[in-house]
């Protein structure tokens, strides 16, 4: 008999909420009961899932009593106030915001990546029942580099971003359509959710600026990546905004410790579970965001070895965002916790 669980889905109504839905009916979780939580604007609405109409509860209104998993993806504001509230409740909560991920007693997790971090946060009875996604950008090029890693230990990174409107929530597909619409019909341009026109534009400018000069984007990626994979990566990122509305793209740049040849590359990229290679020297030998959107994969092409530096490696990564780089990683991590939930909790 398999074990079923009752579920909460934050942020339900979301970009990457109603994505999370999505995966969790694709992939037949065990659920006993969801509840689909968003704020009081939302209460009452209807959501599809496995042919069932479910009405979404208000976050502030709802009692996490009996929830085992809370999948989080409201803001970071959001859940810095009721993750909290969820984990004292004895919930297992997978946060999708930023707001807890440089916790040091707060695993952030890539299943195929670091899974296995989860043992010992299992294994602890004091934790804190809290459980973070890394942002997009940061899964998909952990992804790529830690079969690279593995076999021959990166120095440094040096990765420029193509980030998707998507990423910046419905507001910012709005924007890109409504600006793309106004340009062809001679409209004025308005501008909320972006600092610039992004319609047929790039903006090199992705949350706020620091006082050393990245953006809290840029500064995540930094972070994330050395939490993950290796504290010791010395690390550049620049993260822009470009006129697609789903599909984040990374053209990434690595010094590695150890000769690795470009077959070499290919071979344990090919191995690894979650990715895969797609690298031919010719017209449309390699994957762009279009072909991205709506898969599990992250993507690989433009293998080829940076001879201006010893040891150097070029590629181009690229993934869904709201997929493998948000509602796809957390469902993975809640098929981790279900593994070792009767045992711990």
């Amino acid at each position: 008999m398999v074990n079923k669980y009752n579920i909460a889905v934050v942020g339900a109504t979301g970009n990457v909420g109603r994505e999370i839905l999505s995966i969790l009916e694709e992939r037949n979780f065990p659920i006993d009961k969801l509840h689909c939580l968003a704020s009081s604007k939302s209460k009452g609405k209807k959501i599809e899932f496995n042919k069932k109409s479910i009405f979404v509860q208000d976050l502030k209104e709802f009692n996490f009593d009996n929830i085992n998993i809370a999948l989080f993806s409201p803001g970071s504001k959001i859940s810095s106030i009721y993750a909290p509230i969820a984990a004292k409740k004895g919930c297992i909560v997978i946060d999708n915001t930023s707001f807890f991920r440089m916790n040091n007693d707060v695993p952030l997790i890539v299943p195929e990546v670091n899974g296995k971090d989860l043992d010992d946060f299992f294994k602890n009875e004091k934790r804190n029942n809290i459980i973070s996604n890394p942002n997009c950008s940061t899964i998909q090029m952990v992804m790529a580099l830690k079969p690279i890693h593995d076999k021959a230990m990166i120095k440094r990174i040096v990765v420029s971003t193509y980030q998707s409107v998507s990423g910046a929530g419905k507001e910012g597909m709005d924007e890109l359509f409504e600006q793309t619409k106004n340009i062809y019909a001679n409209k004025n341009i308005n501008k909320k959710k972006f600092t610039k026109q992004i319609a047929f534009n790039v903006i090199p400018h992705i949350d706020d600026f620091l006082d050393n000069g990245n953006t809290k984007e840029e500064q995540k990626m930094i972070d994330e990546t050395k939490k993950i994979l290796e504290s010791n990566i010395e690390i550049s990122a620049t993260c822009v905004r470009v006129p697609i509305f789903i599909g984040h793209s990374e053209s990434v740049n690595l010094q590695l410790k150890n000769k690795l040849s470009e077959k070499e590359v290919v071979k344990v990229l090919s191995k690894f579970q979650g990715v895969s290679v797609i690298d031919y020297r010719k017209d449309e030998g390699y994957v762009t965001p279009v072909e991205a959107a709506g898969e599990d994969k992250v993507y690989v092409s433009r293998i080829r070895e940076d001879k201006s530096t010893i040891n150097g490696l070029n590629l181009w990564v690229v993934s869904d965002n709201l997929r493998k780089g948000a509602a796809l990683n957390a469902v993975q991590i809640a098929e981790l916790v279900i593994e070792d939930y009767n045992k711990y909790i």
